[in-house]
């Protein structure tokens, strides 16, 4: 009975600890930029997984910023504005126990798409040229 009771403990510890750490925004901030990959997947859990590139000028090379999202609503809005560039307001959750609420630390509540101004040119991320071969 001793062993139940502090079986059960425990369970009540980590159940309250994953559910302050899940609600409790560590920061939060927008990032903006082109959605690269989106993708559901996991064996067990399924979460949305996604990468966006950010582009901050013309012929830099881009910056990736991984991120979660827990929302179906935010998923389908997203997977709606592919191709687009988008702003996603995130929140930071640091000490998250298991990759079953998502495989990253950012977690998308909210996306907007950015429009481009007609007389800016779109930069879409490219790859970086290839390095010159040595000289012999």
């Amino acid at each position: 009975m001793r062993i139940l009771s502090i079986l059960a403990l425990i369970l009540a510890l980590f159940g309250g600890y994953t559910w302050v750490v899940l609600n409790w925004s560590y920061s939060s901030g927008e990032r903006a930029g082109y959605v690269q990959k989106f993708s559901h997947k996991g064996w067990l859990c399924k979460t949305w997984e996604g990468e966006l590139a950010m582009v901050t000028m013309p012929g830099t090379l881009t910056e990736k910023f991984e991120f979660s999202v827990r929302d179906a609503a935010v998923a389908q809005k997203l997977n709606d504005s592919m191709g687009q560039r988008v702003s996603l307001h995130y929140e930071q959750h640091l000490g998250v126990p298991t990759s079953c609420f998502g495989e990253t630390q950012y977690f998308v509540s909210d996306i907007r798409v950015v429009d481009v101004p007609d007389g800016e040119k779109r930069v879409v991320p490219a790859m970086p040229a290839p390095a010159p071969a040595p000289a012999k």
